[in-house]
């Protein structure tokens, strides 16, 4: 199996997305439920655009030949900075075929495999059925330590509740993705969400004894906020421009926000990362690791954990060879000096 392979299965399989030959939210404008971006996309897209904004500078003589890819994120060693983000509802937006609960359960199973064979974690979403979220918790519990589970922004203890099944189940940490407080989905649900305060976070995470992320950042003064909160971890993310239209990109503001807090917590981003050559771009913007959202989703559909892992070893020999070209050994030494704004 190649990624050719699993692209043209994928495109057979989903009609919530057109499975582009680039990525960029242009041909599936407005398309919610499905993997488009709300209304005119513009939020979706310019997390694409943001990131095409910066050039890599080369350094080719600067003799690195074999460029160490792997890293440390919430204490484990993983191959490369690149996990799976949290994606849910796999039949109401991938619009596949099948039992929802088993094509759910299924879509789980091929992130979470596929990720732990290829040596880093995999987040898994949460939705307005109750099987969305369960389903997550299985894979964790199969692959205790390389799965998170993520919870949308429901009642505060609603969210304990879930959190503190998480940690039970062999989680390594827990997200909730705050972003989601507008989410066309969860109303389609009936599901009570909404804005969460620091307060709210302070409370999750002093509930549990594992990291609590929280997902859906884009300011430094929220970035500060989680930090103050005791998060372990922020996802700089605009939930791929599905939540709100007219948005900043999550490179326009992943500076500043790592400017606020880097070193006080791990420093996660999505949108727009389709390469290895995006991800050192993120690196060197301040992010400590990527989430793939999109790439992930159709890699699952159309290939299973193996299309998943395949996705994930081309992003790593991607990362690997854009390291080499631009004279970085390791990750700890990506700095703002491997870009140039175009």
């Amino acid at each position: 199996m190649d990624l050719k392979e699993v692209y043209e299965n994928a495109r057979a399989k989903m009609k919530g997305c057109h499975v582009c030959p680039e990525c960029n939210g242009k041909a599936c404008i407005g398309m919610i439920p499905g993997f488009g971006g709300l209304r005119t996309a513009r939020s979706f897209m310019r997390n694409v655009e943001a990131l095409k904004e910066y050039g890599l500078i080369m350094r080719s003589m600067a003799g690195v030949e074999e460029p160490d890819t792997s890293c440390v994120i919430l204490g484990k060693k993983l191959s490369m900075p690149v996990l799976i983000a949290p994606v849910g509802g796999i039949v109401l937006n991938a619009k596949v075929e099948g039992d929802p609960a088993e094509v759910e359960q299924a879509y789980d199973e091929a992130v979470t495999q596929g990720a732990m064979d290829a040596g880093t974690l995999a987040f898994t979403g949460d939705s307005g059925a109750a099987y969305m979220y369960a389903s997550g918790i299985e894979s964790c519990k199969k692959r205790p330590g390389y799965v998170i589970p993520t919870i949308k922004p429901r009642e505060d203890d609603k969210i304990i509740e879930k959190a503190k099944l998480a940690e039970s189940s062999g989680a390594p940490a827990v997200a909730s993705d705050i972003d989601a407080a507008t989410l066309i989905n969860m109303r389609i649900f009936g599901q009570p969400v909404g804005p969460k305060s620091a307060a709210s976070i302070h409370k999750i995470a002093a509930s549990v004894n594992i990291p609590f992320i929280v997902k859906g950042i884009m300011s430094a003064e929220e970035a500060v906020a989680c930090a103050d909160a005791g998060a372990q971890g922020i996802v700089v993310s605009n939930h791929g421009g599905r939540i709100l239209d007219g948005m900043a990109g999550t490179a326009d503001v992943l500076p500043e926000i790592a400017a606020a807090v880097k070193g006080r917590l791990t420093i996660f981003v999505d949108g727009g990362v389709r390469h290895g050559e995006d991800v050192l771009k993120m690196l060197a913007l301040g992010a400590d690791a990527v989430l793939i959202g999109r790439p992930a989703a159709v890699a699952a559909i159309g290939g299973g954990a193996e299309g998943v892992k395949l996705l994930l070893d081309t992003l790593r020999q991607e990362l690997s060879d854009a390291m080499m070209i631009t004279g970085t050994k390791r990750l700890d030494c990506v700095n703002s000096n491997v870009l140039k704004k175009l």
